[in-house]
């Protein structure tokens, strides 16, 4: 290190006391560095934040219910890496081209929030969550403990209780984490840990072949949880839906009893409560007997059909889910909490999470702290540097209430209703089947098919019709909507209403969009 005055040294070359002080007439170098104040241009900072967020509430917030806005401007790829210019280089570039960067990555980026955008099970925009993201990607904390998080800890501890409480527990555990696919894994894993506790420290090494039991209709992440974890794909069964979607309870009980002759050891049932395609709700409470009757833990995955525990109405869609062992839940779907937020709730209160999954880091967990250290919930994570997601959800739930909260799956549902209404009355549109919540699956048959016997000629080229109308959709951007074929049917679109934003006339307009664009073929 040295110390470079820019005046001169007395002449017998003693240094004052001042000049000993790192000032702005001394540079201190350290490496070749020079240390001396802040790095950054921080008034250039605060411009650029301040421009690039009056361009924000401009581009996104302002027209976020714009129907005469585009859904998207589509580019391919190929285009778009042209269009946005994406090589990093050597030298940084000034703030006015920064800032006609992010101008080019919010047109050309899908409006999830627009009214037309329907495509996934999250859509809208709810302004207190997303000012809720605002703050914490400010203040950008890590919810590990109390020390460095003590808002965040509290604000997730009040947010798990309650939804504890909807589901139906007298009391729980929880915590939030990314995604439902995770919150699926971590089911796994504690009801493995629950059937075998030596496994966290012995692996997998003397264990009797383990499997699990899920419904035909489950989210993919079952597969991908039981690979994740070495218990293999080949011992996830999956058990026969009937017509709507629904797992057939006498067919677990064959199986369950199929896989206990054949020599291996169940643990697991999942059951699901609002499926990706269908908004299949499985029966929770005959699951449930199955699960008692041969000591299985029950997990219920409802990441999409969970926020219907808030309506009076619908929450009859998951009854018997206070049987449950582990819930899946997430707030950014149907409640529109902001992607990601997501809870895994247990009705264990024994610390069994954090037994599972605590690696007792001493660098953080210090047992020795001057406060409470049971609010270091961090060690029950699998993740070390985890964010505030519950933080997005309190805040929507104190600014609208648990009745504004019910009304907006109330009015959901209500939209859908009105929508397969509309779909019986109009030539060219058929039902799948009647749904039960928020899925409404259909096929349009454009005119040239609507003479044609239903053999395999008719279902071939219908087959084509539904990615035929998504690919002018979405070339004109005037709307976003999901397609898929599924267990043995051709392609048909999955219409998913979620945003209160959306209105009527935005359902007409689907159907009428969906009719024009598709017509002539």
């Amino acid at each position: 290190m040295s110390l470079l005055p820019d005046r001169e040294r007395a002449p017998d070359g003693a240094i004052s006391p001042q000049e000993m002080v790192p000032s702005r007439k001394n540079v201190v170098l350290v490496d070749g560095v020079i240390l001396n104040g802040p790095a950054t241009d921080v008034k250039a900072g605060e411009k650029f934040v301040e421009d690039a967020c009056r361009l924000i509430m401009k581009e996104v917030v302002l027209k976020a219910t714009d129907i005469n806005e585009k859904v998207c401007e589509w580019r391919p790829p190929e285009e778009l890496k042209r269009l946005l210019d994406l090589e990093l280089r050597d030298a940084g570039e000034p703030h006015h081209r920064l800032l006609q960067r992010c101008q080019d990555v919010i047109r050309y980026s899908v409006k999830t929030n627009h009214p037309r955008f329907f495509n996934q099970l999250y859509a809208g925009l709810d302004y207190y969550s997303l000012v809720a993201r605002f703050m914490t990607e400010a203040l950008n904390p890590s919810v590990y403990t109390y020390e460095v998080s003590p808002v965040f800890l509290l604000v997730e501890e009040a947010v798990l209780k309650k939804m504890i409480e909807f589901i139906g527990w007298k009391e729980g555990d929880g915590i939030f984490n990314p995604g439902g696919s995770v919150s699926n894994m971590y089911a796994m894993n504690l009801a493995r840990y629950k059937y075998c506790p030596d496994i966290k420290e012995k692996g997998l090494s003397g264990l009797p072949r383990l499997i699990l039991f899920t419904s035909a209709e489950c989210h993919y992440s079952m597969k991908k949880s039981a690979s994740f974890l070495g218990i293999g794909t080949e011992n996830v069964c999956f058990v026969k839906t009937d017509g709507r979607g629904k797992m057939i309870p006498e067919e677990l009980e064959k199986h369950v009893q199929e896989a206990k002759k054949e020599g291996a050891a169940p643990f697991l049932v999942c059951a699901t409560s609002g499926t990706t395609v269908l908004g299949a709700f499985d029966p929770l409470d005959e699951i449930a007997d199955i699960c008692e009757r041969h000591g299985l833990w029950l997990h219920v995955d409802a990441s999409w059909g969970g926020s219907a525990l808030m309506s009076r109405k619908h929450r009859r869609l998951l009854q018997g889910i206070h049987r449950a062992d582990s819930v899946a839940w997430n707030p950014h779907k149907m409640l529109m909490a902001g992607i990601q937020c997501c809870a895994f709730l247990v009705k264990d209160k024994s610390d069994l999470l954090k037994r599972c999954y605590s690696a007792n880091a001493s660098y953080l967990f210090q047992q020795d702290k001057f406060y409470d250290v049971s609010y270091d919930t961090g060690d029950k994570s699998i993740q070390c540097s985890r964010r505030p997601d519950a933080f997005k959800f309190w805040l929507a739930w104190k600014a609208l209430g648990t009745l504004g909260l019910e009304e907006r799956v109330n009015r959901a549902l209500a939209l859908s209703r009105y929508l397969v209404e509309e779909i019986k009355k109009r030539e060219g549109f058929k039902l799948l089947m009647e749904p039960e919540y928020a899925n409404i699956c259909f096929w349009y048959i454009p005119p040239s098919l609507r003479q044609m016997e239903e053999g395999p000629e008719f279902w071939a080229k219908l087959h084509l019709v539904a990615p035929a109308i998504k690919e002018r959709m979405m070339k004109k951007g005037s709307l976003m909507l999901g397609y898929q074929p599924h267990q043995g049917k051709v392609n048909f679109f999955r219409q998913v209403v979620i945003s209160p934003q959306v209105s009527r006339e935005d359902m007409d307009f689907l159907l009428d969009e969906i009719d024009l664009l598709g017509r002539d073929m």
